[in-house]
């Protein structure tokens, strides 16, 4: 896959997990870090039923969007944490205890993010208040 592909799903993913309501989302660009993968997107779930949901997700989607399916996949979401591997890019998601816990951002404290055009959620009104 090349890059801008590589880039492409990358942010495909952050975009599904943001679909299904996870926070913190962000994706690293790996590509002069490693040699495994291009970008690692991260997220949070609030429990591991959303982690689940966030999975099943990106799997169907990116199955049926773009014909891939994980090379491999971690789902131990029991655990708080899950990972798909989709070589060139890897999902992570995490409870917010397991985030805490591995510390990816800090892990990989050097490597850019890219910025993400997200649906962020809507404050309030002043109306309804």
């Amino acid at each position: 896959m090349s890059a801008p592909q590589s880039e492409a799903l990358a942010r495909r993913l952050a975009t599904l997990a943001d679909s299904k309501k996870a926070e913190g989302i962000v994706v690293l660009d790996m590509r002069q870090l490693v040699s495994y993968t291009d970008f690692l997107t991260i997220c949070t779930a609030r429990n591991e039923r959303q982690a689940k949901a966030v999975v099943d997700e990106v799997r169907l989607q990116v199955k049926h969007e773009l014909g891939l399916l994980p090379s491999g996949s971690d789902t131990g979401v029991e655990a708080g944490w899950a990972v798909l591997d989709y070589l060139d890019c890897f999902l992570h998601v995490f409870t917010e205890e397991a985030r805490d816990r591995f510390q990816l951002e800090d892990l990989w404290r050097e490597a850019p993010r890219l910025e993400l055009e997200l649906d962020e959620p809507e404050a309030p009104s002043a109306a309804s208040a």
